[in-house]
């Protein structure tokens, strides 16, 4: 039987890299645990953890070719965070200049959630503990 621990981190490649940068970071507080400049690639690799925990490579290339993102996309659908307090995060959001859906139930488990995009239109959910 094949042995998984958990997820080790999440891929993302931007179209500006600074603003990218600062959205991970400043407005959803992601923490810079390594960021190193590819010269042969003119590329960036930061790399993001969340309480401590390695999570997301951000990534720059030049011209990256555009890929579908809305929900119902096919592939990889968003990315999620786990909230204590949904209204919080959607208000905190919002004073950011950060478009967000309202506030929805999931039907199944009764618990709250809201979405909103990264600079590039990556769907990210907000999901109430």
């Amino acid at each position: 039987m094949l042995s998984i621990n958990k997820i080790h981190h999440i891929a993302i490649i931007c179209s500006d890299y600074q603003k990218s940068k600062t959205f991970y970071t400043s407005i959803l507080g992601l923490t810079i645990f390594q960021e190193i400049y590819r010269e042969e690639r003119q590329s960036y690799k930061l790399d993001l953890a969340l309480n401590g925990n390695y999570i997301v490579e951000l990534f720059s290339f030049p011209n990256p070719p555009q890929r579908p993102s809305k929900p119902e996309a096919l592939g990889l659908r968003h990315l999620a965070f786990e909230v204590d307090d949904i209204q919080k995060t959607r208000d905190f959001l919002v004073n950011k200049n950060i478009i967000s859906e309202e506030i929805r139930v999931d039907e199944f488990t009764q618990k709250s959630f809201f979405f909103i995009a990264d600079p590039d239109g990556l769907p990210i959910e907000f999901y109430e503990k």
